[in-house]
């Protein structure tokens, strides 16, 4: 049973580096002891489960199955292990959490270093997308979103300010040069930099004041992956190109300093700050208990 436990680990390595020698590397063991171990597995259940060429590793579709049923499997074998932390002085462990860029950005700054010098024996990994994403399915201990991306059926515990905004800016440039919006279907006419989800879908722009809530879809010259390019939208607002529309603190830095200056502002509109969540149904990993325990304190 220790030689299939080693082997499936291998599979489920292997498959979520998409190469043996990336996941060699990441786990400090070689290349050819996983694809060694890759083929027993293989060969004891009479299928494959990988894909191999030259450039590129990839499960077939009985080995993508397969990694559904083990990733969440092995996630309890950790956290069942975990527990046997809590008999510690100290907790430790890795704690994986999933979240967006921009608690990546405006949040986590302020959380992390705090917390590794108070847990040194924990080892923190945060994976970056700004999608919905089933932690346990991910490999991820808990997730951070914000409640209307939440399941029913996880704990959550706020973390971070409890209330944000989103903000519209230009460049004084270009509001001199195609004057200054006044209601938000005036953006219909103006120059307006998106961002757009993995999935190929731009969020719409909320504006809201008085009860009044007004939702516009405008056109502009650039459109970037959120998360992954923001800065670049900023960059090219700042250069006088167009009408930008992102979380208040990302943008806060470029106002104090004028080279954006807020549109629309009495529109703005406020909204519950982010949670972290993770699955009622599991052992919670000393680790992530730590973290729970610290953002509530």
């Amino acid at each position: 049973m220790a030689m299939e436990l080693d082997d499936l680990s291998a599979f489920v390595s292997v498959a979520k580096a998409r190469g043996f020698r990336q996941a060699g590397r990441a786990g400090g063991t070689s290349a050819s002891s996983l694809s060694e171990a890759v083929g027993r597995l293989e060969a004891r259940l009479g299928v494959r489960l990988l894909n191999r060429t030259t450039r590129s590793v990839a499960p077939t579709e009985a080995g993508a199955r397969l990694l559904e049923r083990l990733v969440p499997a092995f996630g309890e074998i950790e956290a069942a292990i975990g527990v046997v932390n809590a008999f510690r002085d100290r907790p430790a462990g890795t704690l994986r959490l999933n979240v967006p860029a921009n608690v990546a950005r405006l949040i986590l700054p302020e959380i992390i270093a705090p917390f590794l010098k108070a847990y040194p024996e924990i080892r923190l990994e945060v994976i970056v997308e700004d999608g919905f994403v089933d932690v346990l399915a991910a490999g991820c201990d808990a997730g951070i979103r914000y409640d209307e991306r939440l399941e029913q059926d996880m704990i959550a515990v706020p973390i971070g300010p409890r209330v944000q905004r989103f903000a519209a800016a230009a460049a004084p440039t270009y509001l001199a040069e195609r004057g200054r919006p006044d209601h938000p279907r005036d953006l219909l006419g103006h120059a307006c930099l998106r961002g757009q989800f993995a999935g190929g879908a731009m969020p719409v722009w909320e504006f809201e004041r008085a009860g009044e809530v007004v939702r516009v879809d405008p056109g502009g010259p650039l459109v970037v992956r959120l998360g992954a390019a923001i800065d670049l939208a900023i960059s090219t607002a700042a250069a006088g190109l167009g009408i930008i529309y992102l979380f208040e603190d990302w943008l806060k830095p470029h106002l104090d300093d004028g080279t954006l200056v807020p549109v629309l502002a009495p529109w703005w509109p406020s909204f519950s700050g982010p949670f972290l969540y993770y699955p009622g149904r599991r052992l919670v990993p000393p680790a992530l208990r730590a973290f729970v325990d610290f953002i509530k304190a």
